[in-house]
């Protein structure tokens, strides 16, 4: 990881500040994406008191359109090739909430944001290539629904926390398998992962009680947050997945996620919705 460039997003809490320490202490250079400014240069003071190279910190809301937007421009830049991009953060709500561009919040944060983050940093990364990486935290929770359900897709008729979740996850695995199809023989490779039960503050930002009541019923069976963290890294480090993309990962092997994560029919219907909604095309790639 010497010297590789890394954006993280997420990376102040759980996985995704396991994930930053331990690729920093590798001597990856960090670029941090984060919600909340101050937790993040407390992150990257952190790394430097560690003595890894000082990240660089940039503010971003992924309820938020445009700072994805802005932040996507600060990354840009740098000037740097991004060798990995880690989407890492993610949010589940009790409730139905819509950001200020009027989406469900949880599919805009866990999948839109993503989406959008990507694309626009994606000559960036193509510039790494070959051996540049993709790599998405998605979840077995996709078992929770058996479809995107695009007819209410936005959540709008009917909000179960799970089921909205969960497809927003599904979101996560179809977009892997799509984009991992379009970035074929371009030198980059896309992945996802599901890292498990693991104690991290989603949900918390809104004093969820939903973070409260999964915390103190399954607290005894969760993985610390390094462990949580481990088939991220696998994924962003390991020689032994660098010719493997589109796959999707739990304990550091491929697993079959459920079938209607393997719909590409779905998969290609949620990436021109996705487009339609941001009003964004991905770059044309040859």
């Amino acid at each position: 990881m010497d010297q590789r460039h890394i954006v993280i997003t997420g990376p102040t809490a759980g996985i995704g500040r396991a994930s930053a320490l331990t690729l920093a202490s590798h001597g990856a250079v960090l670029t941090l994406l984060c919600r909340n400014l101050e937790k993040g240069k407390s992150l990257a003071q952190e790394v430097v008191d560690a003595g890894g190279v000082e990240p660089t910190v940039v503010e971003m809301d992924m309820a938020s359109i445009d700072s994805v937007r802005l932040a996507a421009e600060r990354v840009i830049e740098l000037g740097r090739p991004i060798d990995i991009l880690l989407n890492n953060a993610g949010v589940i709500n009790s409730h139905r909430r819509e950001t200020i561009d009027g989406f469900e919040e949880t599919f805009a944060v866990n999948h839109l944001a993503p989406f959008l983050l990507t694309g626009l940093l994606l000559p960036q990364i193509l510039a790494a290539a070959p051996g540049a990486r993709i790599v998405n935290v998605a979840s077995g929770a996709h078992q929770f629904v058996k479809g995107m359900q695009f007819e209410d897709i936005q959540s709008t008729q009917n909000y179960k926390t799970f089921d909205v979740y969960g497809r927003s996850k599904l979101a996560n695995i179809l977009f892997t398998r799509q984009l991992a199809k379009r970035l074929e023989a371009q030198g980059v490779t896309v992945n996802c992962l599901h890292p498990g039960a693991v104690s991290t503050d989603i949900g918390k930002q809104h004093g969820e009680w939903i973070a409260r009541v999964v915390h103190l019923i399954l607290k005894p069976f969760f993985r610390s947050p390094l462990k949580g963290a481990e088939t991220s890294l696998y994924l962003c480090t390991s020689t032994d997945v660098a010719d493997v993309t589109g796959a999707y990962y739990d304990n550091c092997k491929i697993k079959r996620p459920k079938p209607w994560a393997e719909d590409d029919e779905a998969a290609e219907t949620l990436w021109q919705y996705s487009e339609d909604s941001l009003d964004f095309r991905y770059p044309a790639l040859h």
